[in-house]
């Protein structure tokens, strides 16, 4: 077993933090942000509070990642408590989004459905990216039935324009549930960084302790 009282030579007080734009978990969890702002401001009312409420938590999710990548040079245990909040504020925007499908009577996408991977192959950076592939998948649906010379489809209004918004919370649900698998194991990566390595504190006790042997 490692002495930890023994600093490596040259190691810093402070080791390097921040850098958070590189983790793919704030990528991906920025990205469910974008797409939340434009599906609230399209299909939940404006002055309810679930808009709000979902705003907030897909935001939340992001802030609170470079929160604690930031708080990291010095507090490995604030990190660790402010990813499980951004870990804990997208799993209640998860809640929302089924919430909306459940109520409208619309479908939740299952885990093996072919459209989950398709949307994470499509590797998307941008909400743009997500609303284009939303509508090549609406376009591809075999229940969607362009009007042709003959008339129109006999598809009702209503139900075609339904298939948009349960793709589009499909489709974050994808982005949130990989964000989740994303922090799930950044967490862990944390948890035993924290118990080998323990924090600031102990860093500066061992720093001190080396001085006076010194």
């Amino acid at each position: 077993m490692t002495d930890r009282s023994d600093s490596r030579p040259g190691e810093p007080l402070i080791p390097k933090h921040g850098g958070y734009r590189r983790l793919k978990s704030f990528q991906v969890a920025q990205l469910a942000y974008d797409v939340t702002v434009r599906f609230c401001d399209r299909y939940i009312d404006k002055r309810s509070r679930t808009h709000d409420q979902m705003v907030q938590a897909a935001r939340s999710g992001v802030q609170n990642i470079a929160e604690g990548s930031q708080a990291s040079g010095t507090s490995k245990k604030f990190e660790l408590k402010l990813t499980s909040v951004a870990r804990a504020s997208l799993e209640e925007l998860r809640l929302d989004y089924e919430d909306f499908l459940r109520q409208r009577n619309l479908p939740q996408w299952k885990r093996d459905d072919p459209r989950r991977q398709l949307l994470i192959d499509r590797r998307c950076t941008t909400a743009d990216e997500v609303a284009d592939w939303v509508k090549e998948i609406r376009g591809s649906s075999p229940q969607h039935e362009q009007t042709g010379p003959s008339g129109p489809s006999t598809q009702s209004t209503a139900s075609t324009l339904s298939t948009y918004p349960e793709i589009a919370a499909n489709a974050a649900l994808v982005l949130i549930a990989v964000a989740c698998s994303l922090l799930d194991r950044q967490l862990a990566a944390q948890s035993e960084a924290f118990e080998q390595e323990g924090g600031f504190t102990e860093r500066l006790y061992q720093r001190r302790q080396q001085a006076r042997r010194r």
